[in-house]
């Protein structure tokens, strides 16, 4: 999907979820947690974007994945009596919306028809009573815990049993094209790397993580946005306007102009684009969105089938089309004889 920069909505619900996170490695569980975050840092930038009087232009793409993140609500045929975070009267009857800072809680518009409850929370430390909640629902807040292991593991505990949780993160191919460009800038200015972009947890680490929380009938799907910028500068004001700047603890503060002029014109000498109707170039930033649904286990939900239980190989995967056919035409004739 191409996003253009100018493309604007109101603010969503989904801004006050949860937490987020970049992880590097699965870990242990007796490893101790690594800070790969200063929550500090990260805590001051949204709460000087939130601040900001034209906070509303910087949420077009957290706008357009949350509404993305609630329409799978609907493919779920339940009515949930209490969840957390944003979603629609019509499919649940109670909601907490939850985040760390007491001015964005304050902040938020309200649905009518639909009681609310707000809750401060330790993103680092979620906290919810047992067996409480039917839906635990997160739009891009958990790509910067640095304990997101122990994260799903407090929200499965808060979760009653076949409860859902349903949840996007930014995935670690997200702003590649920035990442690159600023990368071989420095090595041609100064003869070495800084991080600059925040890490991003992978789509191959997300169901392991989820799994060893306890989680079960995972699913996990990846989509792509691709936002369209006049150059590299409007992208990383936008950045900064959304709160998703760099939070790592071993960035550097400083990136000197002429790096930043010379990674300017890497990005757009290797993935800026021409439009000849407008006379005008722009360059591409890659946003990988990693959604994720996983479920509470609970004794009557379907299990999967004894291993060599199955009528179809795999091997004849190639051919299931034929044998799609060759099942009705049997089905078919058994009705024929009847």
């Amino acid at each position: 999907m191409i996003l253009q920069k100018f493309v604007s909505h109101k603010r969503p619900l989904n801004k006050l979820s949860f937490c987020t996170f970049g992880y590097l490695r699965q870990k242990r569980e007796e490893d101790p947690v690594a800070n790969v975050f200063d929550q500090k840092t990260k805590h001051l930038q949204r709460e000087r974007a939130g601040c900001a009087p034209d906070v509303d232009v910087y949420d077009y793409l957290k706008n357009e994945i949350g509404y993305r993140l609630a329409d799978r609500i609907f493919d779920i045929k339940r009515k949930f009596k209490l969840a957390a975070d944003h979603v629609s009267p019509t499919s649940v009857e109670e909601l907490i919306l939850c985040d760390s800072n007491k001015q964005h809680l304050d902040s938020i518009e309200t649905q009518e028809g639909l009681k609310i409850r707000k809750q401060i929370i330790n993103e680092e430390n979620i906290e919810f009573e047992p067996d409480s909640l039917d839906l635990v629902i997160s739009s891009l807040t958990l790509h910067w815990i640095n304990d997101l292991p122990g994260a799903f593991k407090r929200i499965l505990h808060g979760l009653k049993q076949d409860g859902v949780l349903i949840a996007a993160v930014f995935g670690g191919d997200t702003l590649f094209e920035l990442r690159s460009s600023l990368q071989l800038a420095e090595l041609e200015r100064r003869g070495g790397l800084s991080p600059h972009i925040s890490p991003f947890t992978h789509v191959r680490d997300i169901g392991g993580l989820l799994n060893r929380a306890g989680f079960t009938m995972l699913t996990i799907d990846t989509d792509e946005i691709v936002v369209s910028y006049p150059s590299m500068f409007e992208l990383m004001y936008d950045l900064k306007g959304m709160a998703e700047n760099n939070a790592a603890v071993n960035r550097t503060i400083h990136l000197n102009r002429e790096t930043q002029f010379a990674a300017a014109a890497i990005y757009q000498e290797l993935y800026g684009k021409y439009d000849p109707e407008k006379d005008s170039t722009s360059i591409p930033a890659t946003f990988q969105v990693i959604n994720m649904l996983g479920w509470k286990p609970h004794p009557k939900q379907p299990k999967p089938l004894e291993r060599g239980t199955g009528q179809i190989s795999l091997k004849e995967l190639h051919r299931l089309d034929e044998i799609i056919k060759e099942v009705k035409t049997v089905k078919i004739d058994d009705d024929d004889k009847k």
